[in-house]
């Protein structure tokens, strides 16, 4: 397993961001086409690059080891086992994951990816292999909440523009008292410093502070809003596709995603994964 490590000079850093805002644009417009290598290529080339996550834990990150790890990274690892190949990691960022596949420098994007209708434009989704949601959660073990109503008269943390505080500030009681912080570690510190009641949040993200462990630790109360992960692949790509729905279905049945779910999530996957 090779992993291409990112350029450091800095001249080229802007030039890759500048590029890759670029390409993001013309996907706008559908300007570009996605290339990556289909199955027979991948086969036939004996290496399956897939685009991972490297500052994202628990889904990708860089271990004590300086290698990678996490469950985007061991999903890479089961399905270039299956294929019979071997796995060449390629780090990304949120921005430029999706340009990666379609400039044909990655051949699926494993990267915690949500389908939306605007990536659905440029390109194609496996089925679901993660679970992800957005939600509200507590210090201590207390009874799921009926609905935001509950929040009434309690204090919440978020990050300010994060989808979960946008999603807070449309649904919460006007007695709600919404605080709002300008990153995530900031929101985080408020929350195990006891500073707001409960914090909103991702999945990944209390999943990862839960492992750190301390007197106050992310307990799920409230369910924003479920939007699980899939495999980006490239538009009209339909072998590769099927093979990857495939394995994923596979690994579904024979408990290699829960087994991976509860080694990063520290839970088994819901049920609702399986009919996704």
């Amino acid at each position: 397993m090779t992993l291409n490590l990112p350029q450091r000079s800095s001249r080229l850093a802007v030039i890759r961001r500048w590029c890759a805002s670029l390409t993001c644009a013309l996907l706008a417009f559908g300007a570009v086409q996605a290339s990556a290598a289909d199955l027979a290529t991948i086969e036939e080339r004996g290496v399956l690059r897939v685009a991972v996550p490297q500052d994202y834990p628990p889904f990708g990150s860089i271990g004590a080891d300086l290698e990678p790890q996490g469950y985007d990274i061991d999903t890479a690892r089961y399905l270039a086992e299956q294929i019979g190949v071997e796995l060449e990691l390629v780090p990304v960022t949120s921005a430029n994951r999706i340009p990666y596949l379609t400039s044909d420098r990655a051949d699926l994007v494993i990267s915690s990816l949500g389908k939306t209708p605007e990536r659905e434009q440029a390109i194609d989704f496996s089925s679901a292999y993660a679970p992800f949601f957005y939600g509200v959660f507590s210090a201590t073990e207390e009874p799921e909440m009926s609905g935001p109503e509950a929040l009434a008269g309690k204090t919440v943390g978020a990050t300010r523009g994060a989808l979960e505080e946008i999603k807070l500030t449309e649904v919460a009681p006007s007695s709600t008292t919404l605080r709002r912080y300008e990153d995530n570690a900031t929101t985080l510190s408020a929350f195990t410093s006891g500073q707001v009641d409960y914090v909103a949040t991702g999945s990944p993200v209390a999943a990862a502070l839960a492992t750190r462990g301390g007197a106050r630790t992310p307990h799920l109360v409230l369910t924003l809003q479920d939007s699980p992960c899939y495999i980006g692949i490239s538009k009209g790509n339909q072998a590769l596709k099927e093979k990857v729905d495939s394995l994923i279905a596979a690994g579904l049945a024979d408990g290699t995603f829960d087994a991976m779910s509860e080694r990063w999530f520290g839970m088994p996957l819901p049920e609702s994964m399986r009919s996704l």
